[in-house]
């Protein structure tokens, strides 16, 4: 028997993160062999000394001492624990090891992490059991009124489907101002078919204006850009899109702004006031660091067309959290929430603060941060931050989740995916978990069939990537991982959130190749079907909206898993390998489909006890 195991209840109970104030017990079990006389709780809030807590000695079996103690923490914040044990060889401790398993060593080296969130900490519960849907909205759909302004230096393209421009002009320029002229109102003309897959959440790349196709270098936070529409566009997807039961959630981009901004405005293009480089007069000066002004300033990572903003400056912070401002303009607008951009490299003083002003306007409104990594312990520039403690974010990017799925089918086994998903539900508050963004691509990543399939490109240029797709074999054995992928991904804890496209059986390389038009009239049909099965079942089933995780199988290329609530359990069995494997149902289920859900529509309401198979190989 294990000295200790943080994933099982028979040595900690409850599992996972806990609210302030709620009580913690744990239980050891050291081996007789090391003659324990006593035992005590370690506690060790981050970055300070340990609490200790002496354990009760228990009833004593044949092979092991039992040892229990309760424990609370009335303050939330990220915290170590480990247990130091007193033997006739001197003091040794019980530190992990692997996974949540723990062993007797001589000296402290591994410590368990336990996050405690406030008590009040509540997530949208519209969100929860939902799916949401990633656009880029210059790729996606475009409709309506021929434009007959286009802002200067921006190039319009009507060969839509073609591939994004990837080659500087003859300057050296990048040619992120070639635009294919998708815009608000194609995505309003597309709801019906984001209905068809269960979407219950659009989650919009940003649309303000900016002064590139990505416009991710914000010109003015106050307007729609021009190409996309106008207000009034957005106001009428926000209102039609609701009354299908999808909310919108838009892209914040808070940390920079754009050089050619109303702000900054070093091209001059804006006349009507003066921008930060322009003069120091400004009301926009103080929102930047100037080491030497106008042309020696602080940019994102070095790019000198993205000006970082002190978002803590009195009148930044006014301007975007303020009566009137930013955030309050466009939640009143119709907006849910919203995706906070590179959040890790936002103070937190602003992130509080920006929490404080979406939820005093809609406290079902959601707060979703981009964390590449684990969002419970993450250090950004030398700063431990607290995202998930119940007074910032309501949740993030599952990034973990993703790349631990992506690993698994190209070989890793599944203990390795155990491993990540256990590690993130024992380290996130379940508040946040019932809401994760599960992905399987981004604009920030290869398009998930190249990704599972294609040849990594190390070594090609642009120019190769933009040539290169999957061939016949690899596009079908892409697909049929992706099926396994996306099961997974509809299936674990947290929200599925598809990029655009990926149900239809789009490819390509990273930015911009990832970036393509939506391939209306030319989409995979079966992959749509696929995921329309995968949708219908997550409108029906309330053991994946709001259910526990528990394994049942994790061998080889094989996890099973079971999701379950007081009145309903599904089981999911994912099969990565190259060989059939075998897994018997427990006593009560229903099998309802199998060969990777090609047997049966997936329609209406599903039994108590049911399971979604893709057990067959993933050969095809």
């Amino acid at each position: 028997m294990l000295a200790f195991d943080s994933w099982d209840e028979q040595y900690k109970r409850p599992f996972g993160a806990i609210t302030q104030d709620c009580p913690i017990h744990f239980w050891i079990r050291p081996s007789k062999a090391f003659l324990v006389s006593s035992a005590r709780l370690r506690m060790i809030p981050d970055g300070k000394s340990p609490l200790v807590v002496d354990m009760q000695r228990l009833d004593v079996d044949e092979e092991n001492d039992l040892f229990y103690c309760a424990y609370a923490l009335s303050k939330p914040g990220l915290y170590w624990y480990d247990f130091e044990l007193d033997t006739p060889n001197g003091r040794q401790y019980v530190s992990l090891v692997e996974g949540g398993r723990g062993d007797i060593t001589e000296h402290a080296t591994k410590s368990w992490q336990l996050t405690v969130y406030h008590s009040a900490f509540q997530t949208p519960d519209w969100l929860k059991g939902g799916l949401i849907y990633q656009i880029m909205p210059d790729r996606f759909a475009r409709e309506g009124r021929t434009l007959q302004e286009i802002p200067e230096g921006r190039f319009l393209r009507e060969d839509w489907g073609g591939i994004p421009e990837h080659r500087g002009d003859k300057e050296g320029n990048n040619l992120s101002n070639t635009y294919f002229g998708g815009n608000l109102r194609g995505i309003t003309s597309k709801l019906s078919y984001l209905k068809s897959l269960g979407i219950t959440a659009i989650y919009l790349n940003p649309i303000f204006e900016a002064h590139t196709n990505h416009r991710y270098n914000t010109a003015d936070y106050l307007k729609i850009d021009p190409l996309l529409g106008t207000e009034k566009d957005f106001k009428d997807l926000c209102s039609k899109a609701g009354g299908l039961g999808i909310r919108v959630i838009l892209d914040g981009v808070f940390s920079h702004t754009g050089d050619d901004s109303r702000y900054f405005n070093r091209q001059g293009r804006y006349r009507d006031e003066d921008g930060a480089y322009q003069s120091k007069a400004s009301p926009y000066y103080s929102w930047y660091d100037f080491k030497k002004w106008p042309d020696d300033y602080r940019c994102w990572w070095g790019y000198e067309t993205l000006p970082e903003v002190n978002e803590t400056n009195e009148s930044y912070l006014a301007f975007i959290t303020g009566p009137d401002g930013v955030l309050e303009h466009w939640i009143k607008a119709g907006a849910s929430g919203f995706r906070l951009d590179v959040a890790d490299e936002l103070p937190s003083e602003f992130i509080r603060k920006l929490r404080e002003t979406v939820k005093n306007l809609n406290k079902e409104a959601i707060i979703i941060g981009e964390v590449w990594e684990d969002a419970s312990c993450k250090i950004s520039y030398g700063e431990r931050k607290s995202y998930l403690n119940g007074v910032e974010l309501d949740s993030v990017m599952n990034y973990p989740f993703r790349n631990a799925i992506v690993a698994f089918l190209k070989g890793s086994g599944a203990q390795a995916l155990y491993t990540v998903v256990m590690t993130i539900l024992e380290h996130y508050p379940r508040p946040c978990i019932d809401v994760l963004m599960n992905l399987l691509g981004t604009h920030d990543t290869l398009r998930i069939l190249t990704e599972l399939k294609g040849d990594k490109g190390d070594g090609h240029d642009r120019a190769w990537k933009a040539e290169h797709h999957l061939t016949r074999s690899q596009r079908e054995e892409a697909i049929c991982l992706l099926r396994l992928a996306a099961v997974l991904q509809f299936c674990l804890p947290g929200v599925p959130s598809i990029y655009y496209g990926d149900e239809a059986g789009l490819e390509g390389y990273e930015d911009p190749f990832n970036r393509g038009c939506y391939c209306w009239g030319k989409e995979d049909t079966a992959l749509i079907d696929f995921y329309q099965k995968l949708g219908s079942i997550r409108n029906t089933c309330p053991a994946l909206r709001s259910g526990d995780f528990r394994a049942l199988a994790v061998h080889g290329d094989l996890i099973v898993f079971e999701r379950y609530t007081q009145d309903q359990q599904l089981v999911c069995a994912v099969n990565a390998g190259k060989n059939n494997e075998f897994f018997d149902l427990p006593d009560g289920f229903i099998k309802i489909a199998g060969d990777c859900i090609r047997e049966n529509s997936l329609t209406g309401i599903y039994p108590k006890n049911f399971a979604i198979f893709t057990i067959i190989s993933n050969q095809i």
